[in-house]
């Protein structure tokens, strides 16, 4: 008897506590700052929203400090932190949410993102783009605000075509910089971080709940093994314990004592009416509980989802189809814009860049001042008609006197001048000649040397030094003055018609092997830029000799002759006209005393022109092709023996000379050329081999790579 009355003291004590906690039950503690969500938008709720931003945007009028990186580094932390946690939990046996293993599962790739973000995120680089001056986002980039928001309201769901009729319909009122066009991928990659960062703060929460609810459950299910009339003392202990009467924690501890012990049954019985009395039933919270968790795991499915899709997007494709400077920019009168290759056109658009940054106008405005310019430009010079000629050639000085004349801005800065002086180049390299010289004279001094030996040792000190102060100036100005790519045409679809092109390869005929070694590479350069319009030639002579014929002479021809034809025959069975060997005779030469093929590699080259235009056909001992195809060549692309010639290099190189602005022009008064280019001389590297194969090699031989 005595023994009920204690239990049923312990059953009023338990009620008052019932009574005090039933009023704190919440559906979800607030945990840190909320998840990136909104109501969810289609694609036309999307772009109404775009628009909408555009016009409640409100810019700084000055740069604000950069704090983007600073949040990266602090959203790597706690997802750091949370990877640590849910790792424990999963060792310790502990239950995680769904969204818990989709982090886990995938921490891989949030790591690289976040690796990728900070690299493509240079310190103040943010403050380069126009930030908001009033907002939640105040004080950050307005496209992170933009970001943000496809975030919010697409549930961490991204894809190109929510992206472009945002970015649209946005741009419909206020354009974008360029700048910010190229900033959208890493802003989308920052926010996606930032929101895994605060669904990490919730599955933390959850997942802390999981566990705190396990160890009661254990703890229970010892006391009502070993002694289970004390279960109700640790019920109290629960009541006393200010536990989080979650969702999460409910629904745990329920699932944890539901078909276990009949002892456990006082224990469910006091939780149900602990959550009555906070107006809900346990079945509802459960199946809140089991809604937020789903609702969670979709966002952060989402989420990294999102991030996939940012690293498979033709970022390239997105930023060229949303930019009204590009837009703008394909109005060339010339037609030429549209049919450059991507670098060539974003060369082009930094230079509008720099041009509005210095004349204090928007990049759309000098984009439509360069192409009023080539639309009023005299039609008889095709180059003043095309809007690179306003951009990076002669007429950039006419469109910063047109930027200026439109606007009452005072230009900020310009450009430092394309061309420098020959007297800039030259005297520094004198100056430094002058100083070694005089250097090595005054260590000279009181030397009794005889004045021949004296003059002999300045003029060879002269040469030295002035090669030393060579090298010093060139490397001086490769740091002061950077290099400027050369503009070209997209030839991806391949060589047109107009711009056919040969590769030749001069050398000599010395005997079999080298005939074979000779062939094979050609045909290593030919399956490497594989092109109807590129053709390929051995360009040879014989090797010196004391008479003009050996008796080695002819076969040695007809070897080249033969495994020539047997590439024609595998590759152009039925034009004849992919591979030639060009073979000249020897020639008597008086100085030499000898004979031998006519001023040798550069007389070979010129018997080629000659060839190419048509004549000179005599200079030839024999030619194995169909030399009539050679007709309509326009560039010839020359290679030493051990030169390489990469993956579609050789389209890369016509590509450049055929672009309007490189093209030679010819002075035929002054027989010069005055304008463009006629030789190019790509930069030739060392391969691997190559690197090591002397000391002179490894010391003066540019760095090899794969």
């Amino acid at each position: 008897m005595a023994h009920a009355w204690i239990i049923f003291g312990r059953w009023l004590r338990l009620r008052r506590l019932l009574g005090r906690w039933g009023r704190a039950v919440t559906s979800r503690a607030a945990v840190g700052e909320p998840p990136l969500r909104a109501r969810l938008f289609n694609v036309e709720q999307m772009e109404l929203h775009g628009e909408a931003l555009a016009h409640a945007h409100q810019l700084h009028i000055h740069r604000t400090p950069d704090r983007l990186l600073a949040r990266l580094d602090d959203n790597e932390a706690v997802l750091a932190n949370a990877r640590r946690s849910l790792t424990a939990m999963v060792r310790d046996q502990v239950r995680i949410t769904p969204a818990g293993d989709w982090l886990l599962d995938n921490y891989y790739l949030i790591e690289e993102q976040i690796r990728t973000a900070r690299l493509h995120l240079p310190t103040n680089y943010s403050r380069e783009l126009p930030s908001l001056a009033s907002g939640v986002s105040a004080g950050l980039p307005r496209v992170f605000d933009l970001a943000t928001e496809a975030i919010k309201h697409g549930d961490g769901r991204v894809d190109a075509q929510t992206m472009s009729r945002l970015i649209a319909a946005y741009q419909a009122v206020t354009p974008l910089k360029l700048g910010e066009l190229w900033a959208i991928p890493i802003m989308l990659r920052l926010a996606l971080i930032e929101n895994l960062r605060r669904m990490s703060g919730l599955i933390m929460q959850d997942s802390a709940d999981y566990r705190l609810a396990a160890e009661w459950v254990a703890r229970l299910e010892d006391v009502a093994e070993r002694d289970p009339k004390s279960v109700v003392l640790v019920v109290a202990d629960m009541a006393r314990s200010k536990l989080p009467l979650t969702g999460a924690f409910v629904s745990e501890l329920m699932r944890g004592l539901h078909g276990r012990s009949a002892a456990l049954a006082m224990p469910m019985s006091w939780i149900e009416q602990w959550v009555a009395h906070g107006g809900h039933g346990v079945e509802q919270l459960i199946h809140a509980e089991s809604q937020q968790q789903a609702a969670d795991q979709v966002s952060i499915s989402n989420s990294i989802g999102s991030l996939r899709f940012l690293i498979n997007m033709n970022w390239r494709e997105f930023v060229e189809s949303m930019s009204v400077v590009e837009r703008t920019l394909r109005d060339d009168p010339a037609g030429i814009y549209a049919r450059m290759n991507f670098h060539t056109r974003d060369n082009y658009r930094h230079a509008v860049e720099l041009l509005a940054r210095s004349g204090g106008v928007s990049e759309v405005d000098v984009a439509r001042v360069v192409v009023g310019l080539a639309r009023r430009a005299d039609g008889s010079d095709p180059i003043v008609t095309h809007v690179g000629y306003y951009l990076i050639d002669d007429g950039l000085d006419e469109s910063r006197a047109a930027i200026a004349a439109s606007s009452a801005a005072r230009p900020k800065r310009w450009r430092r001048p394309r061309r420098i002086s020959l007297w800039a180049y030259l005297l520094p390299i004198a100056l430094l000649d002058a100083l070694f010289v005089a250097g090595l004279m005054s260590q000279m001094h009181g030397v009794e040397l005889p004045q021949p030996v004296y003059a002999s040792v300045v003029a060879l000190a002269i040469i030295v030094f002035g090669e030393l102060g060579i090298a010093l100036v060139n490397w001086a100005a490769t740091i002061v003055i950077g290099p400027q790519a050369l503009p070209r045409l997209d030839f991806s679809g391949g060589i047109p018609t107009d711009a056919r092109t040969i590769v030749v390869v001069p050398s000599m005929l010395g005997n079999h092997a080298a005939i074979d070694a000779l062939v094979e590479a050609l045909e290593v350069r030919f399956l490497a830029n594989r092109d109807p319009n590129l053709q390929f030639a051995l360009l040879t002579d014989f090797l010196d000799a004391d008479e003009e014929n050996l008796p080695t002479d002819a076969a040695l021809v007809a070897h080249a002759a033969q495994r020539i034809d047997r590439l024609n025959e595998h590759y152009a069975p039925d034009s004849r006209d992919r591979f030639f060997l060009l073979h000249r005779p020897r020639r008597w030469n008086p100085r030499e005393g000898r004979w031998l093929g006519y001023e040798r590699k550069r007389g070979k080259l010129v018997a080629l022109n000659e060839l190419l235009r048509g004549r000179g056909r005599e200079q030839f001992l024999y030619i194995s092709g169909n030399v009539e195809s050679l007709g309509n060549i326009q560039y010839v692309i020359s290679l030493d023996t051990d030169t390489q010639l990469p993956r579609d290099a050789a389209r890369g190189l016509a590509a450049t000379l055929a672009h309007p602005l490189n093209r030679a022009r010819l002075d035929s008064r002054r027989q010069r050329v005055v304008r463009g280019y006629a030789i190019l001389q790509p930069t030739v590297g060392a391969s691997m081999s190559g690197r090591q194969a002397s000391r002179y090699a490894r010391m003066f031989g540019s760095e090899p790579g794969i």
